[in-house]
């Protein structure tokens, strides 16, 4: 990931989380989407069946704010974010997800907060999944 033409993150293989924040998150929330992130079992295992997490891989963890993932889009043409946590609220959310990232899974890193970022993805697979605490 670049932000500024600077590499601030990057990961071999692994999970890349994009972390949508809204209003009614919370640190309890956050825990339990951490807990539930590092053991879902979405890599190969020896017999090519998704039976393995990134904490069984040894993978890193790539973690990007994304607001826009709070968008509701069932009406009209526009996106509304009103679901949306306020940006002080969602960055102090979300540097607690960081910190308890970094205590549970040190093979990680991150992205600046509200920072416009170029993130680069090659998905195997592509295996694409939605998370919810």
């Amino acid at each position: 990931m670049v932000v500024d033409d600077e590499t601030v993150g990057a990961i071999e293989q692994g999970l890349l989380v994009f972390l949508g924040i809204d209003k009614s998150d919370s640190e309890a929330s956050a825990d339990k989407l951490l807990k539930k992130l590092l053991a879902y079992r979405v890599f190969s295992d020896a017999e090519d069946r998704m039976n393995a997490s990134v904490q069984d891989i040894e993978g890193g963890v790539l973690l990007i704010s994304q607001f826009t993932l709070s968008a509701d889009t069932k009406k009209g043409l526009r996106p509304s974010f009103s679901s949306a946590a306020a940006p002080r609220d969602a960055e102090l959310l979300y540097n607690y997800f960081v910190n308890q990232l970094k205590l549970s899974h040190p093979s990680m890193a991150c992205g600046i907060f509200g920072a416009d970022m170029k993130v680069s993805l090659l998905n195997d697979g592509p295996v694409t999944f939605m998370l919810e605490a």
